[in-house]
């Protein structure tokens, strides 16, 4: 692997020497190296995942075109604060974004940022507030990128109509016994369909705008200096067209959960609420300047929406007999999917009284 490291090192432009390699355990998809040299700056090495983006030239250019516009944005910063402040991406050797080797593999190549903390979980209020100040700050930052122009890297990503088709021919072909297993939740489901379509249909008709969105936005993906504060947004593969209301919601969903996403005992499954509000104030903080009146009053919606869609996924995939989650056990996608909506009770239960 070194050998391989090596050699895709040596097809970027800079300009000092390899000295050796580490795996990054972030994200689930690519593969992700900090490459440390002879001298600093560090790098950071990404193979992306040609198995699950099917258009690989359009999203790298879609997060070094938006990469661009923050550097753009953030060029009064003295150069060691906008350094750690935006991703910087490197070209090859040839003036490209990436590299490809001769099996087809995408390489992409960043500037690693030194003295850097993220969190895979989030345990105070601090942290929930300078992730909502991150992530709303990306989006201001963006709101004036075209995001027409943007590659839709994973088409239908957010649709609820397109996992509502997923889940209604989930429940055609599923056995008999995971049907009766899951009615509850295939109740649940009927029940709220009219609600969790209100935020597609206000997008179809044009009433939210269409921005740019960094579409994963848990708090993983946001990067903190050693004391706390946001530094800036990273891992921006999913960066495409959509509405604030995904970016706000999947915070939320994966920051305010008390426990595991696959927790089986439901009593340790809980809204946070203390934590939702510390997100809403830092990302309001950052970005309400740049919403609309509709945009705002959907927020908590948002929320409940982008839970949803992950439990409807969960549960798509245990009627279809677990064929795109990784389990681990039988019902690990079943006890998922229960976890989520347990996780919409919660809430619904807590915003009803704020």
């Amino acid at each position: 692997m070194e050998n391989q490291l090596k050699f895709i090192f040596s097809q970027f432009n800079q300009d000092t020497q390899f000295e050796s390699y580490s795996e990054l355990a972030s994200g689930h998809i690519n593969d992700t190296y900090l490459i440390k040299t002879t001298k600093k700056p560090f790098f950071v090495l990404q193979r992306i995942n040609h198995g699950v983006f099917k258009d690989i030239p359009g999203l790298i250019s879609n997060k070094v075109n938006v990469s661009n516009h923050l550097i753009k944005k953030l060029s009064h910063l003295p150069k060691e604060e906008l350094n750690r402040s935006v991703l910087r991406f490197v070209k090859t050797k040839e003036g490209n974004s990436y590299y490809q080797e001769k099996e087809g593999n995408y390489w992409n190549m960043m500037v690693f940022i030194d003295n850097s903390v993220t969190y895979e979980e989030v345990k105070d209020e601090e942290v929930a507030y300078e992730g909502g100040k991150l992530f709303g700050d990306f989006l201001n930052m963006t709101s004036d990128f075209p995001a027409e122009t943007l590659t839709e890297v994973i088409p239908k990503f957010h649709d609820m109509s397109f996992r509502f088709s997923q889940f209604e021919e989930a429940l055609k072909t599923a056995s008999k016994e995971r049907k009766t297993q899951a009615k509850e939740y295939i109740n649940c489901v009927a029940a709220l369909k009219d609600e969790m379509h209100i935020l597609q249909n206000l997008k179809e008709s044009g009433k939210i705008k269409i921005r740019v969105t960094h579409n994963d936005t848990k708090i993983s993906n946001a990067l903190f200096d050693t004391n706390k504060k946001g530094l800036c947004v990273i891992d921006t593969d999913t960066i495409m067209p959509g509405i604030v209301h995904y970016d706000f919601g999947d915070a939320i969903r994966t920051i305010c959960n008390t426990a595991a996403e696959d927790e089986r005992n439901l009593d340790l499954v809980n809204f946070n609420m203390n934590y939702y509000k510390a997100y809403e104030k830092g990302f309001l903080e950052e970005v309400e300047s740049a919403l609309t009146p509709i945009e705002i009053k959907y927020l908590p919606l948002a929320a409940k929406t982008m839970i949803f869609i992950m439990a409807l996924r969960f549960l798509t995939d245990f009627l279809n007999n677990d064929i795109y989650y990784k389990i681990a056990y039988p019902e690990h996608n079943f006890d998922r999917a229960k976890n989520q909506f347990k996780l919409i009770e919660s809430f619904a239960k807590q915003i009803e009284t704020t």
